[in-house]
């Protein structure tokens, strides 16, 4: 399987930055690192990366427009192949085509456990509370500052006499741990099982009157009191593959789908020539032809009332 190519960013010394780096080292690591950039020259970070074989970029941001600077910094990883951003101490707000650009692949690692003390000065604020524990969280990013969703947390706790240093330490190697193996999670997420479902599922059951039951121990989803549309499939009878299985209008769809891309199609044992398998698990899914395979399924076991509302609702 191929490793996702990640571009990283920093602003300093780049601990996180070296941690996601030694982290994908490991033989069995999902993903590489493919560029550090840094909007200083002078990052002590882009010394340790060069110095680990990875190639660098920096370039001042002084002076220029932040939509202008992130246009340079986003064609530098882009040029490097990059799938996936990790920020790791990046002191920069981010302008929001920038974050557009990125959307659902880029991550950043924030010390405090969100949805509290967004910013700075995190350590502080979580003494001057009183908190029993402070921490670090994962998130995707967003254009709301540390506001996308929280990915992982790792709660530290706070010792007697603490002070905002002696916290944030301990907080560095707890983010230290967290993010790469984050990361990891984050960049195999299209071929997890569980992830795969809850996108076929938020898809089927926006479909009118959809259901969804346990069929031939799979989760398959169904016109209430009627008949079902789709079934998701994880290593049914050993096939060692994760898929959804749909409706087609008749054997030669399902020929015609299977001999377009027989790595993505199949005919699914035991369902027939009414039905076809399409792989999830290969990591570039089209989610838009997912949802519209769902609806033509769903059409082909709709009644004839549903249908006709369907059909006015499409109209508008």
């Amino acid at each position: 399987m191929a490793k996702a190519k990640v571009g990283v960013l920093i602003s300093g010394r780049g601990s996180n930055m070296a941690a996601l780096l030694y982290a994908a080292k490991h033989p069995s690591c999902p993903y590489e690192i493919v560029l550090v950039a840094a909007n200083d020259p002078q990052a002590a970070g882009l010394t340790l990366a060069a110095a680990e074989g990875v190639p660098t970029f920096a370039h001042s941001h002084r002076g220029m427009k932040r939509a202008e600077f992130d246009r340079i910094i986003d064609a530098q990883l882009r040029a490097a192949g990059a799938e996936y951003v990790a920020l790791a101490g990046y002191m920069r707000l981010l302008s929001p085509e920038f974050v557009a650009g990125w959307e659902n692949r880029m991550l950043n690692i924030h010390p405090s456990l969100l949805p509290k003390y967004k910013g700075l000065d995190t350590h502080q604020k979580a003494l001057d509370a009183g908190d029993s524990h402070a921490g670090c969280s994962v998130h995707v990013v967003t254009s709301e500052l540390d506001d996308g969703p929280v990915l992982a947390q790792t709660e530290v706790a706070i010792l007697p006499g603490d002070t905002a240093d002696s916290l944030a330490a301990r907080i560095l190697i707890a983010e230290h741990q967290l993010y790469s193996r984050t990361l990891a999670d984050f960049v195999t997420r299209e071929r997890q099982p569980e992830w795969l479902l809850a996108r076929v599922r938020d898809r089927a059951l926006a479909l009118p009157q959809a259901d969804e039951v346990t069929s031939h121990g799979m989760p398959c989803f169904g016109i209430e009191k009627g008949k079902k549309f789709a079934y998701f499939s994880q290593d049914h009878h050993g096939d060692g593959i994760v898929s959804v299985l749909v409706k087609t209008t008749a054997p030669e769809e399902q020929a015609m789908l299977i001999d377009s891309d027989p790595d993505r199609y199949y005919r699914p044992a035991y369902f027939g020539d009414g039905w076809v398998g399409i792989r999830l698990d290969l990591g570039d899914t089209d989610w838009d032809q997912i949802e519209d395979r769902l609806r033509k399924s769903w059409r082909e076991v709709a009644p004839r009332k549903l249908l006709g509302l369907m059909d006015v609702a499409d109209e508008f």
